[in-house]
């Protein structure tokens, strides 16, 4: 969502984006971990190779997508939400 779109949400409909927020950065750490647990299975089995690439890369994408954490938060913030 836009910051625009968020700040016309209503008090309800914010908490509930905070909620899948909490739940998919949760969701993300546990694909971050296992793709970095296969990339170190990948290193010491086979040394470096690009096999080791293709989970690096997923890595990279879930790491550094586009979200509105900051934007959500500060909305919350403004509005004296939890």
């Amino acid at each position: 969502m836009k910051q625009k779109e968020l700040s016309e949400l209503t008090d309800q409909e914010l908490l509930q984006e905070a909620k899948k927020m909490k739940s998919t950065s949760i969701i993300d750490a546990v694909l971050i971990g296992f793709l970095i647990g296969i990339v170190i299975y990948s290193i010491v089995v086979n040394s470096l190779g690009f096999i080791t690439l293709i989970p690096l890369f997923f890595v990279y994408k879930l790491i550094h997508k586009p979200n509105n954490d900051k934007a959500l938060k500060r909305i919350l913030k403004e509005r004296n939400l939890k």
